[in-house]
């Protein structure tokens, strides 16, 4: 047998919970009134009193009487009578007054009733719709599915609450669940990342050793070839270096870096001197827990790609300040540079590996960049136009509340 919907046993419920008390009261008012009625009319004792009244009467009149007396006797014999028509009068009108007083009674029972319907009827409505409506996004979040927008329907204020926690609870769902498979598949990048620098470098030792021999031994007119080698070799073995790089997380011990002198020797070591450099660096900055050779490789692929931007002319400037992240004090460092941009649509791939628009790039600069700053608890974000520069910014926070900077975890 199926079982009746919420709404349907809460009306029920509600419905009884009114109707059944007003119906024991409208008959306990019906049987009180054919009960006590009759006895507040007095008939009996009037009958009584008519019947021996008669009598004293009677034997009063039998013996002698004077005038007085008997003038008396008329006057009590006369009230007496009126008293009992009274009597017989009020006890005619409570016969009939019994069935219509119970009439409006249950007259009274019907319209209580009513009401009590259609107050049940409101009270599960203001129930019933927004518990559906919330058993309905229960469903969507297991699924992974949006929740409707829109004006949310009637019912009590906590259901309002309810719906928001349940949307904050959703969008942290999704946001986890995102987090999840971007670490599920950063694992395969590195994971192949590390077996593509193993292969590298297996034939990297020779192919160098032979360079060098060839260098010693080739005759001038391979000296051109030789010299192709040897910088093809270097550039394979800068991939190797790079797939490594990307293929394991920062590890080592962990020290009090400073910010701003990071920032000033990778610029000097990293952006050349044909680049207008521009380096702000504001009072009080404090120190983050963190690597300081990861976060420079970091910060120097960061500058990289903007030298690289501003190679037709431009100007690069880094900014380092505070700001807050999560409620907690952070350094923010941002790079901007003035070079040619970045498509809004290959914006959101600039920190994908293998992603780029360099001849013999690796698409890894910023992907390490990205993979370091996360690994110290850190965000990084991008904005950029095309033909008006690009601006990449790290968010570093000054104290990670997982009970370290979260390098290697």
């Amino acid at each position: 047998m199926k079982q009746p919907r919420f709404r349907t046993r809460l009306f029920l419920i509600l419905s009884l919970f009114a109707v059944l008390p007003s119906l024991v009261l409208t008959l306990a008012w019906g049987g009180m009134i054919r009960r006590v009625l009759p006895l507040v009319s007095g008939s009996a004792a009037w009958d009584s009193v008519a019947s021996t009244g008669e009598r004293a009467i009677a034997a009063a009149r039998s013996a002698p009487q004077s005038g007085t007396a008997r003038r008396a006797l008329d006057a009590h014999e006369q009230e007496l009578g009126t008293s009992l028509e009274q009597a017989r009068r009020f006890r005619f009108l409570a016969s009939r007054a019994v069935p219509v007083l119970i009439t409006i009674a249950l007259l009274g029972f019907a319209i209580l009733t009513l009401l009590a319907s259609r107050v049940a009827g409101h009270l599960s409505r203001q129930l019933s719709r927004p518990l559906d409506e919330l058993i309905g996004w229960t469903e969507l979040i297991a699924k992974g599915q949006p929740l409707p927008e829109g004006p949310p329907r009637r019912g009590a204020p906590e259901f309002q609450m309810l719906r928001r926690r349940m949307r904050k609870m959703a969008r942290e769902l999704d946001a986890g669940r995102a987090r999840a498979l971007e670490a599920e598949r950063l694992r395969a990048f590195r994971e192949t990342a590390r077996q593509v620098a193993h292969e590298l470098k297996n034939p990297l030792t020779p192919i160098r050793f032979a360079v060098e021999r060839l260098r010693r031994d080739a005759p001038p007119a391979l000296a051109e070839t030789v010299e192709v080698l040897a910088i093809e070799s270097r550039r394979l073995e800068n991939m190797a270096r790079s797939f490594a790089q990307f293929g394991r997380l920062p590890d080592g011990p962990t020290s009090d870096v400073d910010v701003g002198e990071l920032v000033r020797q990778t610029t000097r070591t990293t952006v050349p001197h044909h680049v207008t450099l521009d380096v702000q660096i504001d009072e009080g900055v404090p120190m983050v827990r963190g690597q300081h050779d990861a976060l420079a490789r970091a910060l120097s692929n960061v500058l990289l790609n903007a030298v690289d931007a501003c190679q037709t002319g431009g100007e690069v400037s880094v900014h380092v300040g505070t700001t807050r992240s999560n409620g907690q004090e952070a350094v923010v460092i941002s790079v901007r540079d003035t070079g040619c941009g970045i498509a809004a649509d290959q914006l959101e791939r600039i920190w994908e590996p293998y992603v780029t628009h360099k001849p013999g790039g690796t698409g890894l600069g910023l992907a390490i960049a990205r993979q370091t700053i996360v690994a110290h608890a850190g965000t990084v974000d991008a904005v950029s136009a095309i033909g008006q520069g690009t601006e990449i910014r790290f968010v570093l926070p000054v104290h990670d509340d997982r009970g370290g900077n979260g390098v290697g975890s």
